[in-house]
């Protein structure tokens, strides 16, 4: 019997790709490949690209370099695939740079892997970035029962691809294509079979993932409010989070979403960007501040225990000092548990590269470091607000030492705990002891009689 090709994938950037970079493994598992941790012994690499800022694409030529050097040294004939956003946008590019990249593949077209790896073992180098018509999720395999439980009790779930908001800085539109939301029982099904496998928390995800708008059993279109309250009803599924928003979609059913199911998480990824109604504007967002504010007060009416996060971008093409200050007095009014926060990085074919008023790099650099400091305070004041406190916390993998566990809160936060391992993918009630820079420490309580409904297998870490 042959021995099994090993597989090496290195994701990139957001929380979709990691999905991706997961059903592309389950794929090629069908086609012998094991995944490996170690890209020295792989047979083939996949790099899964972010191409949402100008670092993101300097880090997959990095590590191609870094792979050529590998492949000199060891003589090994390791295949090399660019997948992702960079390889839709920059397909002709990777191929013409880097010719240690044996194919690329667009995020759309990754279920055609193994026809484009058998191209490549017939000695060409294969390339497709398509749009295709047929859907990627109805060629793909679902995840074996040992691949779910290695991956943990928490996975994400595609529902939505694409943005049809065409931010003048995003260049989404252009690498993940027009929105598209999936069928609900074809979601269905996957959570069904998730949860069967011993997860217990789901994340919906989607480049605008409160767009949805996936054609129901019924036959009429369901919101993403109508989807949660039907997964919420799976056995097993005891938590519901999803990301990432646009304040534009943020209707009245998703909001009473949080106030009516308690799986649904009280914590809101939502993007601003800016505190600037005319950076706002410049950037095509179609929202200003005063929207941004009244979906806050909102959420926190509906469910009081609500935490926020955020997306920042300072030193946008025109951004004045004073339009800088109203995004640091947004923050400060709102208060957010977590943000992302980034320099503005031009992107090759986005409306707002040929913006002639770029700011100096050393501008946006210190207001980067302003911003981020007082993003990093608002994040320990709510670290602390939560010492003392009692959450359901669902535990997902060891700690560093014996007995430790590590599990997360239902505001995201990382927990470390005392705790046997069999309750791996279990809900323990905690009792927060301390708040650090990483994660918080606590001490169990109980088991909630609610985590013990059906009998799970104790998952692999």
């Amino acid at each position: 019997m042959d021995a099994p090709r090993k597989l090496y994938v290195k994701s990139f950037g957001c929380q979709m790709n990691v999905y991706d970079s997961h059903r592309m493994a389950d794929m090629l598992a069908r086609e012998g490949y094991v995944e490996t941790n170690e890209p020295a012994e792989a047979d083939l690499v996949i790099l899964n690209t972010c191409h949402i800022r100008e670092k993101a694409a300097e880090k997959v030529y990095s590590e191609l370099g870094r792979l050529r050097k590998s492949k000199e040294e060891t003589g090994q004939q390791t295949l090399v695939a660019v997948a992702g956003c960079v390889a839709q946008a920059e397909g002709a590019e990777i191929m013409k740079r880097a010719p240690v990249v044996d194919l690329v593949v667009g995020p759309q077209s990754y279920h055609r892997l193994p026809e484009m790896l058998a191209k490549v073992r017939g000695g060409a180098r294969a390339v497709d970035t398509d749009f295709p018509i047929e859907d990627k999720f109805d060629h793909l395999p679902a995840p074996s029962l040992a691949a779910t439980r290695k991956r943990g009790p928490a996975a994400f779930v595609t529902v939505q691809e694409g943005c049809d908001k065409f931010c003048t800085f995003c260049v989404v539109p252009y690498t993940r294509g027009a929105e598209v939301s999936r069928p609900v029982a074809k979601i269905m099904a996957e959570a069904q079979r998730l949860a069967e496998q011993g997860v217990r928390e789901l994340t919906l995800i989607g480049q605008n993932v409160n767009a949805f708008h996936g054609t129901g059993p019924d036959g009429r279109t369901w919101s993403l409010a109508d989807l949660l309250h039907r997964l919420a009803e799976i056995p097993g599924i005891g938590r519901l989070r999803y990301t990432t928003s646009h304040p534009r979609d943020m209707g009245e059913d998703l909001i009473a979403a949080h106030r009516d199911l308690p799986a649904l998480m009280p914590y809101l990824h939502l993007p601003v960007q800016s505190g600037s109604d005319r950076v706002l504007h410049a950037m095509n967002r179609k929202h200003g501040r005063d929207l941004f504010f009244d979906i806050i007060a909102r959420m926190r009416a509906a469910r009081p225990d609500i935490a926020l996060s955020s997306d920042f971008i300072v030193g946008f093409p025109g951004e004045t000092e004073a339009e800088f200050e109203e995004t640091m007095d947004l923050i400060a009014k709102v208060g957010f548990a977590s943000a992302y926060s980034f320099k503005y990085s031009p992107r090759p074919g986005t409306p707002a590269a040929d913006h002639g008023a770029q700011v100096e790099e050393s501008v946006k650099t210190e207001r980067l470091h302003r911003l981020q400091a007082s993003l990093e305070a608002s994040k320990r004041a709510f670290d602390a607000s939560c010492v003392g406190r009692t959450f359901d916390v669902l535990l997902e993998k060891p700690g560093r030492l014996p007995g430790q566990l590590i599990g997360r809160s239902p505001y995201l936060q990382s927990v470390v705990v005392n705790a046997p391992p069999a309750g791996i993918g279990e809900f323990i009630s905690v009792t927060i002891t301390e708040a650090g820079p990483n994660s918080l420490a606590g001490k169990v309580v109980s088991v909630p009689a609610s985590a013990s409904e059906r009998p799970l297998a104790a998952m692999e870490a």
